[in-house]
């Protein structure tokens, strides 16, 4: 059983329980027919964190140790907003990454990434979705918990 399935099977309420069980299925039942997707996620140092491995790879991605071999590339940091990671990330690039070439950076709002609730565990998941398969997923969060970064 997946760390995401024993989130899910501590809610009391066996209708919710249900809902969040269905959302994830929906997921992965998708994700199942896709190629995995190279993620590197970042602080504001740019130091590579580890702590989302489980949770990107129920969302169909592959935790990379270098950001050089990522496609997406993911910032996130905790008490820091995604306006605060608009100021920030800028100067962090490297023209050399391929997730730069390929326009996948992505800024998550901290609460977003902390997964130890089934609900927010879910929409993490939802949210990793979007943004590892967009045009696949559409669950409205972009602009809410996370967004694109162009960086060109």
């Amino acid at each position: 059983m997946s760390f995401l399935n024993a989130v899910i099977n501590r809610v009391g309420d066996e209708q919710l329980r249900e809902n969040f069980q269905e959302r994830v299925d929906i997921i992965q039942h998708k994700i199942k027919f896709m190629d995995k997707v190279a993620v590197a996620c970042l602080d504001t140092r740019n130091n590579l964190k580890k702590d989302l491995e489980a949770l990107i790879a129920e969302a169909g991605g592959v935790l990379q140790d270098d950001v050089h071999t990522a496609r997406v590339v993911i910032y996130y940091e905790k008490s820091t907003s995604m306006l605060q990671l608009m100021g920030v990330v800028p100067s962090l690039l490297d023209k050399g990454w391929p997730a730069v070439e390929y326009d996948r950076i992505y800024l998550w709002d901290d609460e977003a990434a902390m997964a130890d609730e089934a609900d927010v565990a879910v929409n993490a998941l939802e949210d990793l979705a979007e943004m590892l398969y967009p045009g696949y997923f559409v669950f409205g969060n972009e602009g809410k918990t996370w967004m694109s970064f162009k960086t060109q």
